[in-house]
């Protein structure tokens, strides 16, 4: 595949990517009406691994190397322990729409762990154009965020920033192993120590969950946790970590769309304005990556 047309796959996978990570956190919200944050995590992971190891196990898809052990690690404690567990800790403190403005951080974070781990080296207008969206998205979400709490704010940075590392380190190994193989193995690789932490934290009582929250628990698990990743991983190593990773900058808008459906937050003309803009950013992005 010409460079070109690797670089269309990629954005392309990227995208697709996006849309179903937007969903994360309005689905989280609900959840953790329910459950608790340690459980939701846990849970997500479990059956997230359990769906990962049937794959690899029906294509017969070979073990990893002993050198991509700690890379997995990494992944498993940004992407499937890390941010997941953050940011359900930080929705019992802030809205779903107040998060959103952490999100508009993390193509930074992923294109700074990007050169850091990935050997990237973007020009110097892709970090302009880079900051000049984050900055869009954190001012359209701080005057559009709703509650807001230090211990929410301070575990969603953590969130981003281990959720930063695990995207580049994942895209990084996903060169060579390939995406879903990268999440599923990283999933396995963590299941045993999930799988005891949800059962130290079940529900007292299953009669209270309500049908929302179990829905909620399903898209995390399948969608966030592993379908997600099958495209997202796909597109960071084929266009680039730093460049696809600008994508992000639209996941607090869709993610924003769907908290208006399904939590009955507004949808304001302010936020289509902030989205063309960001589009125009992304796009620049893409042409100095």
């Amino acid at each position: 595949m010409e460079k070109a047309e690797t670089s269309v796959a990629g954005w392309g996978s990227g995208f697709f990517g996006i849309v179903i990570f937007s969903g994360s956190l309005p689905a989280t919200r609900v959840a953790v009406a329910d459950f608790s944050p340690l459980f939701l995590t846990s849970a997500r992971a479990v059956i997230a691994a359990l769906l990962g190891a049937a794959l690899l196990a029906s294509l017969r898809q070979a073990r990893p190397q002993p050198s991509d052990v700690l890379s997995l690690v990494v992944v498993s404690a940004g992407v499937v322990i890390g941010f997941p567990l953050l940011t359900a800790l930080a929705l019992q403190h802030v809205t779903s729409a107040h998060s959103m403005v952490f999100i508009g951080l993390l193509p930074l974070a992923t294109a700074i762990f990007g050169v850091l781990r990935g050997g990237e080296r973007p020009k110097p207008m892709f970090w302009l154009f880079s900051c000049m969206g984050s900055v869009t998205v954190a001012v359209f979400a701080l005057s559009n965020g709703g509650a807001r709490s230090l211990t929410g704010d301070f575990l969603m940075i953590a969130a981003i920033i281990l959720c930063g590392l695990g995207y580049a380190e994942g895209a990084r190994l996903s060169r060579r192993l390939g995406g879903w193989q990268v999440i599923s193995w990283a999933l396995v690789l963590s299941a045993p120590m999930m799988l005891v932490l949800s059962l130290l934290t079940l529900p007292s009582s299953w009669e209270s969950i309500t049908a929302p929250a179990w829905l909620s628990l399903a898209y995390v698990s399948i969608f966030s946790m592993l379908v997600g990743f099958v495209f997202w991983y796909r597109g960071l190593a084929l266009g680039g970590i730093a460049g696809v990773g600008q994508l992000q900058l639209l996941q607090p808008f869709f993610g924003l769309c769907l908290a208006g459906i399904l939590l009955d937050e507004p949808i304001e003309v302010t936020m289509i304005a902030a989205t063309g803009l960001i589009v125009i950013f992304v796009a620049f992005a893409k042409r100095f990556a």
